[in-house]
């Protein structure tokens, strides 16, 4: 009897450069498989959130359906279930009665290896063997100069240093034309719907800056669009801290989440590029912003459940000394201040705006990522975490809980207590208001850049658009004093109908110091 491989694909969910599937020729039948595993739909450790949200559930289900479609083109299919992969696979391993191998790619993250280690142990005693494979990052873990794992320097700098200088990135993989056809006697199943899965249809809002579905098919067209039918590629590093519309950044992070695109490919694409049109630092600028995802999983990698760490409570004001730094730090509990962040009703319109786009689209600006909850509330980093593993269609545990431990001062970030100024980081990249008026119509009436700061506008101000302060606009949670510097240079309008400053919509490319740089300061070597 011919003998199968079962093929577990999890978060790489394309059929091009694609190591399981590329294995899984070898063998004499080929079941291809994906799992809607229930473990992601629980509540979330620290909040009691769902961990799967409506935006981010409908991308996965558009991006599964794509997957079986190209299989199916291939000679192939997508076997879907229900359940827990290694009782799925355990069952299967029953069903089919001759398999001689489970593949799929390794992840970094502490539930996901004990899927892994759960695997090995069906596979174990069944007396099969099971094939591994890294995929995940740009550079191959194997390849690092950093080794164990251990050794990974503690600062992005560093590590990045190391790798562009001694490493190579693999060549994709040539993969097959046609696949081998499914293992006779296995259905292929049924894709759930989403309310299956117990969530609801979200409604796409058309004011969104992701209008894309999910899948291979998407990711593939997109990097055609980006690169090779626009040339956008070619002003990226320019472009990419916008704010409004499909096409100020390459968007790839939401396709890369699921591994319908694989970082491999995007630097292959790069370098023809660079060869066949040019190269300057927005083409590099796509490869460096990779690297952090790389180092973001390799980061969860060398200090495991540490990123996650939730620390002792006493009642609503507790220590936590873990993070990555050992520190002591007082995060506060404050659900009425959450709630208030979380629905956009701060007061403080640049971080109201972002929140809302946020809860109306699962998608934010990279210029949404700012440490107000942490620095500003005091609020606990990890309420703002689980928030956005529930919220982002491109959530990726390794740099969300890697981003959120950095930005809450307590993860790889050489400078001691970096902090945004909530008001110069709204007038720096959103200098006119626009992306605030999109977001948060009752201010529309404000004209410029006075937006920014209602707070500080005058009763006559307030009448003449329309808006009462702590009525129908929220009265700030908090002001920072570092904010008064940015409100007291406002010019002083003749007539109530304060018109503000104009600033450009995006700031000058070489403009130093915007907001803060968060990841990108030519000032960050230390």
């Amino acid at each position: 009897m011919a003998k199968a491989a079962i093929c577990l694909l999890r978060c790489d969910l394309c059929a091009h450069d694609n190591q399981v599937l590329h294995w899984a020729q070898g063998s004499a039948d080929f079941v291809p498989l994906y799992c809607f595993d229930p473990r992601h739909h629980r509540g979330t450790h620290c909040c009691g959130f769902p961990r799967t949200g409506p935006h981010q559930l409908r991308f996965l289900l558009e991006s599964v359906k794509d997957l079986r479609e190209t299989l199916k083109k291939k000679g192939s299919t997508l076997v879907v279930r229900k359940g827990k992969p290694e009782g799925v696979v355990c069952d299967l391993i029953t069903q089919l009665g001759s398999v001689s191998a489970v593949a799929f790619h390794e992840e970094a993250t502490q539930e996901e290896l004990d899927v892994e280690k759960g695997l090995c142990q069906v596979c174990s005693q069944h007396r099969m063997k099971i094939q591994m494979f890294w995929a995940s990052t740009l550079y191959h873990r194997d390849d690092l100069p950093f080794r164990p794992v251990a050794r990974l320097p503690n600062v992005y700098t560093h590590f990045r240093r190391a790798v562009e200088s001694q490493v190579k990135v693999r060549l994709t993989l040539r993969m097959q034309d046609q696949l081998k056809p499914l293992a006779p006697g296995v259905e292929e199943g049924c894709i759930p719907t989403i309310e299956d899965l117990g969530q609801k249809d979200p409604v796409t809002d058309p004011r969104t800056a992701f209008p894309c579905s999910g899948g291979e098919t998407q990711a593939l067209m997109r990097l055609q669009y980006y690169f090779w039918d626009t040339n956008l590629v070619a002003s990226y590093k320019e472009t990419q801290n916008g704010l409004v519309g499909m096409d100020y950044s390459t968007k790839f992070a939401l396709w890369l989440v699921l591994g319908c695109i694989s970082p491999q490919y995007i630097h292959e694409q790069i370098q023809k590029y660079e060869k066949e049109r040019t190269a300057n630092q927005s083409t590099y600028w796509v490869l460096f912003e990779l690297l952090w995802r790389d180092y973001f999983q390799f980061v969860a990698m060398k200090y495991d459940k540490r990123i996650f760490s939730l620390g002792d409570a006493y009642g609503s004001l507790y220590l936590e000394r873990k993070g990555l730094q050992s520190k002591e730090v007082p995060w506060k509990k404050d659900f009425q201040l959450f709630d208030c962040w979380k629905s956009g009703k701060t007061g403080i319109p640049f971080v109201n705006a972002n929140m809302r786009e946020l809860a109306a689209t699962g998608f934010m600006s990279n210029r949404g990522w700012q440490n107000f909850l942490t620095k500003d509330l005091g609020l606990d980093w990890r309420m703002r975490a689980e928030w956005f593993e529930y919220l982002l269609v491109d959530y990726n545990v390794c740099s969300n809980y890697g981003n959120w431990l950095y930005s809450a001062g307590i993860g790889n970030d050489p400078r001691d207590n970096r902090k945004f100024n909530m008001v110069k980081e709204g007038l720096d990249y959103d200098g006119n208001g626009d992306y605030i008026r999109l977001w948060v119509p009752e201010l529309q009436g404000i004209k410029g850049a006075d937006i920014h700061t209602p707070w500080a506008l005058s009763s006559a101000a307030f009448s003449w658009v329309g808006v009462t302060l702590g009525e129908t606009y929220p009265q700030p949670v908090v002001t920072a004093p570092e904010w008064s510097g940015y409100i007291n240079q406002r010019p002083q309008g003749r007539s109530p109908q304060f018109r503000g400053r104009r600033r450009p919509a995006r700031a000058p490319v070489q403009h130093q110091d915007r907001g803060l740089d968060f990841y990108f300061s030519r000032k960050k070597d230390a």
